[in-house]
């Protein structure tokens, strides 16, 4: 693990503070060629994505002082000075950032939904690349496992996971599935807002499975905020997609359910004649 990249003299270059870095760069680019397929204003669009921001990584401060109020207390100077009291909620990024969208959105005067699948791609680059800066600088450490894909953590016994890796595979996958989804969206094959549903349902699927192997875990009242949260959003996004292909998945049961039954009554009838 490389925490610190370079250090000159007083001033110290944090690996994830590079890869963060690196991770606004290419959602900014990635989102910027996207938006030049579209009618919108860049201007606007970019004004959404940096109010959004600014709000998402409050809001990511604020519900990790929340959840370890009992060792960080809520000191001002610590909740700013990120590099000596490092910590952010993911979660809380994510919620602080759709909700600042949202309110943005309307002051442009542009439907949130329509806009939001434009921005699902780029936000899944961002994560990926953040959580190999995470895995580097070790601030996003698994649990104990012999697995040969395992290495050791600075400051922690034995092999563990590399769990941020696995997540930042899933999210570059995650950004593809996204990206094919929104030119369908684009073509009116889905509706709009289906991208967003769909970020919704990989990154709360993500998060459930893997949430097993992460050794730091924020806890609210004696719970997992992440996984209990990625429980509800997985059950809306997938409550969502089973009514938007309801009619879809009724025609391949009834298609399978025809295939099964004459099958059955091909086998009763070779039985009957021998």
């Amino acid at each position: 693990m490389v925490p610190i990249l370079f250090t000159f003299g007083f001033l110290k270059i944090y690996t994830f503070g590079i890869f963060l870095v690196l991770a606004l760069f290419w959602a900014l680019f990635i989102l910027w060629r996207i938006i030049k397929l579209t009618s919108y204003k860049e201007e606007d669009v970019f004004d959404i994505f940096f109010v959004s921001l600014t709000f998402a990584l409050f809001f990511g401060r604020l519900l990790f002082f929340i959840a370890n109020a009992e060792t960080l207390k809520f000191d001002l100077l610590k909740f700013i000075l990120i590099n000596g009291y490092p910590g952010m909620s993911l979660i809380g990024c994510l919620l602080g950032g759709f909700l600042a969208f949202y309110v943005a959105c309307r002051r442009k005067k542009i439907a949130p939904l329509d806009l939001v699948d434009y921005f699902t791609p780029s936000l899944f680059i961002a994560l990926a690349i953040g959580k190999i800066g995470s895995f580097l600088s070790g601030v996003d450490s698994g649990t104990k496992t012999k697995f040969f894909l395992a290495v050791h953590y600075s400051g922690l016994d034995g092999t563990r996971h590399i769990v941020a890796i696995y997540e930042s595979i899933l999210f570059f996958i995650g950004a593809y599935i996204c990206y094919r989804c929104l030119l369908q969206i684009r073509r009116q094959a889905f509706a709009s807002g289906t991208a967003l549903y769909l970020f919704v349902l990989i990154f709360s699927g993500t998060s459930m499975l893997l949430d097993k192997l992460k050794y730091n875990h924020l806890y609210l009242a004696g719970f997992s905020i992440n996984f209990a949260t990625s429980v509800i959003l997985f059950g809306l996004a997938g409550c969502y997609f089973i009514y938007y292909f309801r009619s879809d998945i009724i025609t391949k049961y009834k298609q399978y359910e025809q295939t099964f039954f004459k099958r059955n009554s091909r086998d009763t009838s070779q039985k009957t004649d021998k």
